[in-house]
């Protein structure tokens, strides 16, 4: 019995499930989804030779229980087509169904899906290998265009700071200017004062030496 048991849920509420054998797979399948908590988009569970096999999409989980020997390929196949059909047909009257209350309408595609998927094993893991390289050049991709992004960003702070510099290099260039003109000004007046000071030290002593020397003309009396 390759695929045992399938069931698609809202959180825990199972909307709807199927198995054609009898055993507790819907009773440790939920306690394993009640006890789930931030779950990846695709995982397994293995228990007692037999994977619980979990996809998560869109506030809906998928579960197929299939043979441990049977892998993944497949059963992975098998959720991916039970999402596709749900999600386009039944998504928004399961955003507020009860529980089990689409069993009757959809427990009858969990059936047909899994005895396709069991009775025409080569083209669903075709199907899947496909779809795995798909998903791989999906994700490169997505990487790519977030290393873009990541980029653009990082030039857009190195735009931001060259202005920065930018504005910060003209201020100065400006405050270098206002100070090489203060310290002209001041060098000039330095300069007039010191020509000041030597004009008159040197009046001072040409008057003393005139009035004083025996050269300088005195006003007869």
């Amino acid at each position: 019995m390759p695929l045992i048991y399938s069931f698609v849920a809202r959180g825990t509420t199972v909307l709807a499930e199927y198995t054609p054998y009898s055993g507790n797979f819907n009773t440790v399948a939920i306690e394993c989804l009640q006890k789930i908590t931030n779950p990846e988009s695709r995982f397994t569970i293995l228990c007692d030779k037999h994977t619980f096999n979990f996809l998560v999409h869109n506030g809906f989980i998928y579960l197929v229980v299939a043979d441990d020997a049977y892998g993944r390929q497949i059963p992975f196949a098998f959720l991916d087509r039970v999402k596709d059909e749900f999600e386009e047909k039944y998504a928004e009257k399961a955003r507020a169904a009860h529980a089990l209350s689409l069993d009757r309408t959809f427990g009858s595609r969990l059936k047909s899906h899994m005895e396709y998927c069991m009775a025409h094993p080569e083209e669903i893991s075709k199907i899947a290998a496909v779809q795995k390289k798909v998903n791989e050049v999906k994700d490169v991709m997505v990487e790519n265009i977030e290393k873009v992004l990541e980029r653009g960003e990082k030039i857009e702070l190195l735009v931001g700071k060259t202005d920065d510099l930018r504005s910060q290099a003209e201020q100065f260039q400006k405050k270098g200017r206002q100070l090489r003109t203060k310290m002209w000004w001041n060098n000039c007046k330095m300069k007039i004062i010191i020509l000041a000071s030597v004009l008159l030290l040197g009046l001072v002593i040409f008057l003393l030496a005139c009035f004083s020397g025996p050269n300088c003309i005195h006003k007869n009396q």
